[in-house]
């Protein structure tokens, strides 16, 4: 990764302050949620490594809500709530709130791993080789420190279609082990404005949530999305990935959007 500085500074053990790569698209006075999902995956599985190092479980499923904007400010996210406690499936949530008020939530369901490498298969569609991909910059669609923080390699098949490799130049904590899972956590949501249906001059469609599934530890800094935006007739919209690293398809997310033209 390159760069000098991280997406956030740890202030303590539950506090936290973004730093410039962080500003949002609809907003650069707000924070982009997309790094937020990676750190918040990122305490998740910390806390999961120190409660239970002997029998670790993986993080098979995120589920977040965005409850409201964050500004671009410290914020606090509290200590992981066992929802769901077992031996070989937990359920957990943290929620990340500013100045009192919740802003996010994730609720991770957490499983154990088998060895089913006999009976695996995946048929979900492959991306293709990220260097026939052209090189793309996002930053000439939308504004903010978050979307200039990556780098990008699209094509652009139609409105609302994209299949794009997209990579952080920015760690997500400085000195700080993050895992593949919460690296790749914290770029799904620019799906979104990746495979665009319309200009963001013509219409605001910000999620409400993400959800994603990972069967498979990513591996490497690229990530592939490909990507189909769907906007109904009556305002509500939906983002579809398939979630990609170089050996091939690795999970799914889903976004539910709110569409307000302008």
């Amino acid at each position: 990764m390159n760069g000098v500085s991280s997406y956030f500074r740890r202030l303590s053990e539950t506090a936290f302050e973004p730093t410039e790569h962080v500003g949002g698209a609809w907003n650069p006075d707000e924070q982009h949620i997309a790094p937020v999902m990676g750190l918040l995956a990122h305490v998740v599985e910390l806390e999961h490594a120190v409660r239970r190092p002997d029998v670790p479980l993986v993080l098979a499923r995120a589920s977040y809500d965005i409850l409201g904007v964050i500004p671009m400010d410290a914020f606090e996210i509290s200590p992981p709530r066992l929802v769901r406690p077992g031996r070989t499936i937990e359920l957990v949530e943290v929620t990340l709130s500013h100045g009192g008020r919740a802003a996010a939530t994730l609720r991770a369901w957490m499983l154990q791993p088998n060895d089913t490498d006999a009976i695996s298969g995946i048929p979900l569609p492959t991306m293709p080789d990220r260097d026939t991909l052209p090189e793309w910059s996002p930053a000439d669609v939308w504004p903010g420190g978050a979307i200039r923080s990556i780098d990008a390699r699209r094509d652009a098949v139609a409105p609302g279609r994209s299949r794009a490799w997209i990579r952080p130049r920015h760690p997500l904590l400085d000195g700080e082990a993050i895992s593949s899972r919460s690296r790749m956590l914290g770029m799904a949501d620019f799906a979104n404005g990746i495979a665009t249906r319309v200009a963001p001059e013509r219409a605001l469609y910000p999620n409400i949530d993400l959800t994603a599934s990972i069967f498979r530890e990513p591996t490497g800094d690229w990530f592939g999305l490909d990507t189909s935006v769907s906007f109904g007739p009556d305002g509500i919209g939906l983002t579809e990935s398939v979630l990609s690293d170089a050996d091939g398809p690795v999970g799914t997310s889903s976004q539910t959007l709110t569409v307000r033209p302008r």
